[in-house]
């Protein structure tokens, strides 16, 4: 059994016109998508912006409201939850965000942002027990304890992005959304980014869903591709194959242009 199945995801945002706002049309922006997650593995999620990559990120969970179809979390389907059923799987589906900077609270210190996980989902912990929980998960993330007192404005972006998985891995999560975790970084930035969610999935045993648009960043961490172009998957193949022998002509757009490939 997967550990995520998404099966027919849909998820349209209405159009509305005239004084009386009514309902004209939809934005599909997700539009019958299905896709599998193994445990321990990465599936790639790669399209241009606006094809409804991120969308599918919000909405496996539950940021924004799917129009229909399931997302079976361990064989349970997750949509219909009402949120207070849903608050304990939070602990177990997390999500890494694009803009470290704008994710990160400016007003509370780095041990702050990611003691306050600690305390919601780990209320046992006494104040001791967490500054140990949050200076372990700097050093696992490649960041110096003593930076648990300093403010994100402090650090550089490939830093913050790094406080932005120390978060993320707090509540000791099986599965991560990695939405565009390296598109705002420098490109020396984001290999460096990239190797560390690989060594933390083979030390954690984490499953990823990672979101991109260039064909390029998820060559070396995706077990699995998904092509996605106007709210579809165009082409789902293993990793090996997609790039090897791209079978849709989008696909083979985005090939074509990552520069090795020109």
């Amino acid at each position: 059994m997967s550990l995520l199945e998404v099966r027919n995801l849909k998820a349209y945002f209405p159009v509305r016109s005239g004084v009386l706002r009514r309902h004209v049309s939809d934005i599909k922006a997700v539009d019958d998508v299905s896709f599998c997650v193994e445990a321990g593995t990465t599936v790639g999620l790669v399209g241009e912006s606006g094809s409804g990559k991120s969308t599918i990120g919000k909405a496996l969970l539950k940021l924004i409201p799917a129009t229909a179809g399931q997302v079976l979390y361990e064989g349970n389907d997750i949509l219909p939850l009402p949120e207070a059923a849903f608050r304990p799987l939070r602990r177990q589906i997390q999500m890494i965000f694009q803009d470290p900077f704008g994710s990160l609270n400016p007003r509370h210190s780095i041990g702050q942002i990611i003691g306050e996980a600690l305390e919601i989902h780990f209320p046992q912990l006494n104040r001791s027990q967490r500054d140990d929980r949050v200076a372990e998960l700097l050093r696992k993330v490649g960041l110096q304890p003593e930076m648990a007192g300093r403010y994100s404005h402090e650090f550089s972006g490939g830093q913050r992005q790094r406080i932005g998985i120390a978060r993320a891995l707090a509540v000791e999560p099986r599965f991560i959304v990695c939405d565009e975790p390296v598109s705002a970084l420098d490109v020396s930035v984001q290999a460096q980014i990239v190797n560390l969610l690989q060594d933390l999935q083979e030390q954690l045993g984490l499953s990823y869903l990672f979101i991109a648009h260039d064909l390029a960043v998820v060559e070396h961490i995706s077990n699995h591709v998904l092509v996605m172009y106007r709210g579809k998957i165009v082409e789902s193949a293993p990793a090996e194959q997609i790039y090897a022998d791209p079978q849709h002509e989008y696909t083979r757009k985005l090939l074509a242009a990552v520069p090795r490939f020109a």
